[in-house]
């Protein structure tokens, strides 16, 4: 990861860990966290209390420098191994390591994280992450899920049952908090998602209430979480990059028709080239409102 330079002193906050099998002592990780000076007093003293919650303790403050970025640095001997990993907390209070981003929620998949790391080193089975720092197989256990029809109407039907309805058809599991159940609302879906994949129309209902689904590897477990939609967040897509180029993939696209559209409602053209098309076309409700515009009411030529 490449760090802008700033005037700032930066602060480092760190923490060590050792990890201990069953066997015997791999080795020992040093955790050291790198975020700037400004306001970095009480987040860093948050990432403390949770990190010594977490049974990560040992943890100091000390100036660091304005050279560090994420890695991890090999130290001691070949019998007593040090691993020296630096991580960056961002102004999203998320912390970029090696091992992918955490929240101070995702404390339970930093722990084992590190212990893998102190038991089998930094290149033990090592492969390419995929998404949302998954294995690939991981990713391939969460699309296959998602891949579940929705399997019952969803227009007119309130956000939040249509999202309760399609985490109960998951085989994975997707944990809806109180105060989330809230927040998603009462309003209706607009759209016939009856036939489209789990995975679809969850990122398309979340998101017009300003959320998002992320899968989360927890250790050996795997699940959902519903967050809030923010920059720089990955969340789940409507849809994927098809495999095969897009004119093999929906070749009806590329045909060219001629019409004579006058002052149409944008939202019936939409709804007669999906028809053509033999595929859905989902509006992006929240990005819609954003910019005020209403395909209802908004006329093409």
């Amino acid at each position: 990861m490449h760090l802008p330079r700033i005037s700032l002193p930066l602060l480092t906050l760190v923490g060590s860990l050792m990890a201990v099998t069953s066997a015997q002592a791999a080795g020992t990780v040093q955790l050291e966290l790198v975020g700037d000076a400004q306001g970095a007093a009480l987040l860093f003293q948050e990432w403390g209390q949770a990190l010594n919650q977490a049974g990560i303790v040992n943890v100091r403050l000390r100036t660091a420098n304005e050279t560090n970025k994420v890695g991890i640095e090999t130290a001691g001997t070949a019998d007593s191994p040090i691993y020296i990993v630096t991580g960056i907390v961002n102004s999203r209070d998320e912390l970029t390591l090696p091992g992918g981003r955490f929240r101070r929620s995702d404390l339970g998949r930093l722990a084992q994280w590190l212990k893998d790391l102190a038991d089998r080193g930094p290149n033990a089975g090592k492969e390419q992450k995929a998404a949302f720092g998954l294995s690939t197989a991981q990713l391939q256990k969460f699309r296959s899920d998602l891949a579940t029809p929705v399997g019952s109407a969803t227009q007119g039907v309130s956000r939040r049952q249509v999202v309760q309805s399609m985490a109960a058809r998951l085989k994975l599991p997707l944990k809806l908090d109180a105060q989330t159940l809230q927040a998603l609302g009462d309003d209706k879906v607009e759209e016939n998602l009856t036939d489209l994949t789990c995975g679809t129309a969850l990122a398309c209902v979340l998101r017009s209430a300003g959320y998002g689904l992320t899968p989360r590897a927890i250790g050996s477990e795997l699940a959902y979480a519903v967050v809030p939609t923010q920059s720089n967040l990955e969340v789940w897509p409507v849809g994927w990059v098809p495999e095969k180029p897009a004119n093999e993939t929906l070749p009806a696209l590329f045909e060219f028709l001629n019409v004579n559209v006058q002052a149409f409602s944008a939202a019936k053209a939409l709804d007669a080239i999906a028809e053509r098309l033999k595929v859905p076309a989902l509006l992006d409700r929240a990005a819609l409102a954003r910019h005020d515009i209403d395909p209802v009411n908004a006329t093409v030529t």
